[in-house]
């Protein structure tokens, strides 16, 4: 019988790179959770500095906070979110905030939608 791999299982693994990432750390489990555990309390304060470098239309520290948030996410091979800060790093360092508001939104979608896979690695 084919055993199917249950649905968060999945979305996890569209999300991060779970094999990567243990690689990363030498397939320590527990350091693995810790550095998740930390990583999921220091990057809300991030997408703060994100969100009011846009508000306050200031590029470079956009392209700062942005730089930062994505050297830490992609430490977690996920993809979608690194792509995500990194259009924002971008945006920043060429100082075309007109499209950051938009490039903001699917910021925070990439992270809502990762944040319940991070956790599970935290668990």
């Amino acid at each position: 019988m084919n055993k199917m791999a249950p649905i968060s299982s999945l979305r996890e693994a569209v999300l991060i790179d779970r094999a990567a990432v243990l690689d990363r750390v030498g397939g320590d489990t527990d350091l693995l959770r810790d550095i998740t555990a930390i990583f999921l309390s220091e990057y809300p304060g991030l997408v703060h500095e994100i969100r009011e470098a846009v508000m306050a239309k200031d590029a470079k520290r956009l392209e700062r906070a942005a730089h930062s948030l994505k050297g830490s996410v992609s430490n977690f091979g996920a993809q979608a979110a690194t792509q995500a800060a990194y259009h924002l790093e971008v945006i920043g360092r060429c100082g075309e905030l007109e499209a950051a508001g938009m490039a903001l939104k699917e910021l925070l979608e990439e992270f809502e939608q990762l944040e319940p896979a991070l956790e599970s690695l935290a668990a």
